[in-house]
């Protein structure tokens, strides 16, 4: 099993969660969070006063799958998530070793 992680930018969450759909994953988790890249944040102006922006908001989507899916589902995420622009995000994977499901007791991939 894989354990995914992804920061994207907010307004392409919906996308995601379809292309995720699609390949059949059933759960996932989302938070906002802030941060920044290289890039450090930016600069916005507000009512003719610049600011600095040093955190920017993202979204974290965070899924668990079988190990035969994770690269689909990796290539997905950056599919939807892809805007060509600098700040689009980072996909991680982690190696999962078990999971078990509170209400049953269920673990491993029977559990997901």
């Amino acid at each position: 099993m894989k354990y995914i992680i992804a920061v994207i930018k907010p307004f392409k969450l919906e996308e995601v969660r379809e292309a995720l759909g699609a390949l059949g994953v059933q759960g996932i988790t989302v938070t906002e969070v802030k941060g920044h890249g290289r890039q450090r944040g930016h600069t916005e102006f507000y009512r003719g006063a610049e600011y600095a922006v040093s955190f920017v908001p993202k979204v974290k989507i965070e899924v668990a799958v079988e190990s035969k899916l994770a690269p689909k589902v990796v290539e997905a995420i950056q599919a939807a998530a892809r805007t060509g622009q600098i700040g689009d995000g980072k996909v991680f994977m982690l190696p999962l070793d078990d999971a078990w499901r509170v209400r049953t007791g269920e673990n491993g991939s029977s559990a997901l």
